[in-house]
């Protein structure tokens, strides 16, 4: 019986298995690398503010609490924006002709609020409490990054919930002694897991499994 097929039908075969092979593969990898890039979690990515506020100036150069202008973050579920009057106790006696300011005094003026842009903006599925974290022992350069060493403000993590999740298992990782929370320069010591659970335990942290359940977020 002859061949239905010529011998080169072989190679093409194995060609065209081996790049179906290697587009599948090409796939994958670029679906996965546009992700976790910037363009997709806007990590490290400064974004439009009304007015290019500065982190770096207010609590490196002139030593501002970050509880001056975030005053609900120990006592809600948010941290808070500070109104126009906060920027205005200082902003009234300093830099009162800024051009960088101009909108500022105008918020003042009509009583109009800024709007700023939020940096770490969760999905309206997604509850997030402050409060308790603080509470509970999680500093804010844990989530926030060096915020203190930013001239503008940007995102530093991806706030993905396996991100999340990897806390909410493993709390004595990223545990630290309550006052130290606002200390930006904060590092885990040599001993962290040891004097973690230890925290763990003094502040109460749920080690139940309930952290993980999906209602604990999503409700």
């Amino acid at each position: 019986m002859a061949q239905l097929f010529p011998k080169s039908a072989n190679v093409h075969a194995r060609v065209t298995i081996l790049g179906l092979v290697v587009l599948i593969c090409g796939a994958g990898w670029a679906t996965s690398t546009i992700y976790w890039s910037p363009y997709t979690t806007e990590v490290d990515i400064p974004l439009q503010q009304p007015i290019p506020f500065s982190h770096k100036h207010h609590v490196t150069d002139d030593g501002i609490d970050c509880r001056y202008c975030h005053t609900s973050v120990e006592k809600s579920s948010f941290a808070g924006i500070p109104p126009t009057e906060t920027c205005m106790t200082c902003h009234s006696q300093i830099w009162t002709d800024a051009p960088v300011l101009a909108s500022l005094r105008e918020s003042l003026s009509t009583g109009t609020p800024l709007k700023w842009v939020r940096v770490n903006d969760l999905p309206g599925y997604v509850y997030f409490n402050h409060s308790i974290h603080v509470a509970k022992g999680i500093g804010c350069s844990y989530c926030h990054g060096r915020v203190d060493q930013m001239p503008l403000t940007r995102k530093a993590q991806t706030l993905y919930m396996r991100w999340c999740l990897d806390c909410h298992r493993n709390p004595e990782k990223y545990i630290r002694p309550r006052d130290e929370i606002f200390d930006m320069a904060w590092q885990p010591p040599p001993n962290q897991l040891e004097r973690g659970q230890k925290l763990v335990a003094r502040y109460h942290v749920d080690t139940t499994g309930h952290l993980v359940n999906c209602s604990t977020c999503h409700r």
